[in-house]
């Protein structure tokens, strides 16, 4: 002995989650699918399933007590939770919701008592891509447009070589709102883009609106959460949705709604009115009636899931992306087009060119090509139809929507290069196609 003490033991780290452990989370996927629309509605693990039903249970057996005892602290849990990830300074600024279609309707329902009190004035506007989500779009002229208010649409150009081309349009739309002498209220937009997909600036939309003194900034993030960097303090929007069902793993359906602090947030609510009314909105939210709060109450065994792969969240992040982005350009290699923007516009989903044999002219023809891959060649994937632009010649019009989560292989997208590969050698002998 030389009087030294040993150093203290070093407790094992905890393993990393192996393939053949990924692979058994998600062994309730369809086995003859390639599922490469994670962003549809994306993919809960079968262990973060297990811990759901347990909660389930557990309001079954005693749900006085589950509701008097354990709703409100795991609510709070959970928006804690959220509130780390997001980089906000406040748990009251998180409310836990349904999904992002319910955030956006909060918000408007909110701008639409704006007009019903005078804060607003007929005729002023809202600014939003074209490209907007479809309830999205819906909740502007349920409740925006019905109150008084006028739409700014802004074209997304597409395909993209640049942000710079989605900020000078941006830029644009609010030149013209102020030459028309209309006070915008409202900006809503994307953090990733449903379809087309890309990943739209964000940070510098933010600040353009603040500089042509917009009143309110809305960013709707249903993809954002796992997807992309989801900073608050740096991102500076008023209010941010995202689901947590899409690209972190929780069951559906569950997703957050923030509202920057300041004193026009107490005046939100909730679309259900209860006895919870005028706690403020992140109460309201936690209790809503009668009705399965299980999805929202998981998140913390979400973050330990996360955190099982190397990297954590963001980890799983740029594996996405850099698969999705390996994927998309093997594609368009095998079909001789090209991807819609450039890699570092790409989230955890990339659009790629499909051949233009397959003759993807109209809105119709995408549903009708989804569904022949689906029942014909067992492959789950988004398509997407661009209108040609005035004096374009020979225009791609026909996109797909491919996703990339950690359940994916490598076989999903040689399984969709081939069937579609199929389709391109049917046209060519006169096949049948499922546009014909």
């Amino acid at each position: 002995m030389n009087g030294t003490s040993a150093p203290a033991a070093v407790p094992p780290q905890p393993l990393h989650i192996t393939p053949a452990e990924v692979i058994s989370e998600f062994s309730h996927h369809h086995p003859s699918v390639a599922r490469i629309n994670n962003g549809g509605f994306g993919c809960c693990p079968s262990s973060l399933i297990s811990f759901q039903r347990q909660i389930q249970m557990q309001w079954l057996r005693q749900p006085d007590e589950f509701f008097f005892n354990q709703i409100q602290p795991g609510m709070l849990r959970s928006r804690n939770v959220i509130k780390d990830l997001i980089n906000t300074d406040h748990v009251d600024e998180v409310s836990i919701v349904d999904n992002a279609s319910t955030a956006v309707s909060i918000v408007l329902q909110h701008m639409a008592w704006g007009f019903a009190e005078g804060r607003f004035h007929p005729g002023d506007a809202t600014v939003m891509f074209h490209c907007a989500y479809g309830s999205v779009k819906k909740s502007v002229e349920a409740y925006f447009v019905r109150a008084g208010g006028s739409v700014i649409e802004v074209p997304l150009p597409f395909p993209l070589n640049s942000e710079d081309e989605i900020v000078q349009e941006f830029r644009q739309a609010l030149e013209k709102a102020k030459q028309s002498n209309r006070r915008v209220r409202l900006a809503i937009f994307d953090h990733v883009t449903c379809m087309p997909s890309v990943v739209i600036p964000v940070k510098e939309l933010v600040t353009i609106c603040r500089e042509a003194g917009v009143d309110h900034i809305f960013i709707d993030g249903a993809h954002g959460i796992g997807c992309v960097d989801v900073d608050m303090k740096q991102i500076g929007a008023d209010f941010y949705t995202s689901n947590l069902h899409k690209w972190m793993f929780c069951p559906p359906s569950a997703a957050f709604l923030y509202c920057r602090r300041s004193s026009e947030s107490s005046s939100l609510h909730h679309l259900v009115v209860t006895h919870e009314y005028g706690n403020g909105l992140a109460r309201e939210s936690t209790w809503i009636g009668t009705r399965d709060y299980s999805a929202q109450l998981v998140v913390p065994e979400v973050l330990e899931f996360v955190n099982r792969f190397e990297g954590g969240i963001d980890g799983i992040k740029r594996r996405n992306h850099d698969g999705v982005v390996e994927m998309g350009m093997m594609l368009a290699k095998a079909w001789g087009t090209h991807l819609g923007c450039p890699p570092h516009m790409c989230s955890s989903m990339v659009m790629v060119g499909l051949p233009a044999c397959l003759g993807v002219l109209s809105d119709e023809h995408t549903w009708k090509l989804r569904t022949y891959l689906r029942d014909k060649f067992g492959v789950e994937v988004s398509i997407y139809y661009r209108p040609p632009k005035d004096g374009e010649v020979g225009p791609l019009t026909g996109y797909t929507r491919i996703s990339y989560q950690v359940y994916n292989k490598v076989d999903d997208y040689y399984k969709f290069r081939d069937a579609i590969n199929q389709l391109v050698h049917d046209a060519f002998t006169c096949a049948s196609l499922p546009n014909s």
